[in-house]
């Protein structure tokens, strides 16, 4: 397999491509997380407004679920399309356009037409837009680097999930205060302005990017030859607890929003909105991941040798103790008492830790265990 494209890094050793890739990361995760931070409370409180009826926080739940669920099968199609057929750049280029789309339908809902039809078309194009580009961004970003500065993996996904978050961090406190006191059409068409300013800068960055073509069908033949089966078969027991990892952190786009309503939020005087509470958890990965860097890691490495498949490890483990907190909290509120938010703020640390040692430590072990030809 052989790059069509390459340039020489800068004097960091830096590929002249990963600004692009880092501030398109940026904006696509604003416009994805902002666009969910205002789904549950929308399709419960605002729904009916725009003519169509509201959801009960059980229905809300399902929908916001199965909307989740297509975000994250997708992407096999997404990868599929993009080594056999396009490549990765045009397939996330395509893609993304299809995203615009999406967020487009959202933004107009209520405008003419049934307001049901308009929310389906939206998720739906979201989902293959979002699902579709998810598999190739990270890799692309792997396919940046060669020998001479393999090295440098570990910091850029660690930067590549410090832009996500610091995306995810200002949406999440925005967007609920625009559905509350703008509207849903302003509430959806600000993160659709921002997919396309995302889409606009990878599309910039272009002629900076190491390219990796499509191989047609020679990429399906490797992928059903003895190795490619071997591959997929080693890492599919680890694709299944991530996978369950991640149906139980996405409880909190629906069940802790509901949760966080019937919870105390005041804090200094001021009100959060539920759903604002989903904005700790970017914020604490922007704050832990210097923290797991610079000193967590080092700290432990002295005295147990960390190796990928361990901080994962160590991270589903931690993940019960979040869950533990919010069963907690949900004790008080069945017994008609009205606790903190706080507590919600306990989980959502722990359960950050735990995802900085199980996403960002799998984005560089899944890309690192595939075999060359297949990466």
């Amino acid at each position: 397999m052989s790059k069509i494209r390459t340039r020489p890094t800068d004097v960091t050793g830096m590929p002249g491509g990963i600004p692009y890739i880092i501030s398109n990361e940026a904006a696509e995760r604003f416009s994805f997380y902002g666009m969910k931070a205002a789904l549950a409370v929308f399709l419960a409180n605002y729904l009916g407004v725009l003519g169509g009826s509201d959801m009960s926080e059980a229905k809300t739940t399902s929908y916001v679920a199965f909307f989740t669920l297509a975000v994250y099968f997708t992407p096999l199609f997404g990868a599929l399309i993009a080594d056999t057929f396009f490549g990765k750049y045009r397939t996330i280029v395509t893609l993304s356009v299809v995203y615009c789309l999406g967020h487009l339908c959202l933004a107009f809902m209520g405008v003419g037409g049934v307001v049901g039809l308009w929310l389906l078309a939206g998720l739906g194009l979201i989902a293959i837009g979002a699902g579709g580009i998810k598999p190739c961004v990270s890799a692309h970003v792997g396919d940046q680097f060669g020998k001479n500065n393999q090295h440098l993996l570990p910091r850029i996904f660690n930067i590549f999930y410090f832009s996500i978050n610091f995306g995810a961090v200002l949406s999440n406190l925005l967007i609920p205060v625009i559905l509350k006191w703008a509207g849903p059409h302003w509430a959806f068409g600000i993160p659709g302005v921002l997919m396309t300013l995302a889409t606009i800068f990878f599309w910039m960055g272009r002629r900076k990017f190491i390219h990796i073509p499509a191989k047609g069908e020679a990429f399906l033949r490797e992928l059903t030859s003895k190795e490619g089966r071997n591959a997929i078969g080693k890492l599919l027991p680890m694709v299944l607890f991530v996978g369950i990892f991640w149906c139980l952190f996405d409880q909190t786009a629906s069940r802790f929003v509901f949760q966080a309503e019937r919870m105390n939020r005041n804090f200094f005087g001021v009100e959060v909105l539920p759903s604002q509470i989903q904005a700790f958890n970017p914020f604490f990965i922007l704050v832990l991941i210097p923290l797991f860097i610079f000193v967590i890691y080092p700290f432990v490495e002295k005295r147990i040798k960390l190796t990928p498949l361990r901080k994962i490890g160590a991270g589903l483990a931690i993940m019960v103790a979040s869950f533990a907190v919010v069963a907690l909290a949900q004790e008080a509120i069945d017994r008609g008492e009205t606790p903190h938010v706080a507590w919600q703020l306990l989980s959502y640390l722990i359960l950050t830790a735990a995802e900085i040692m199980v996403s960002i430590v799998g984005l560089e072990f899944f890309y690192t265990q595939a075999p060359k030809r297949m990466k």
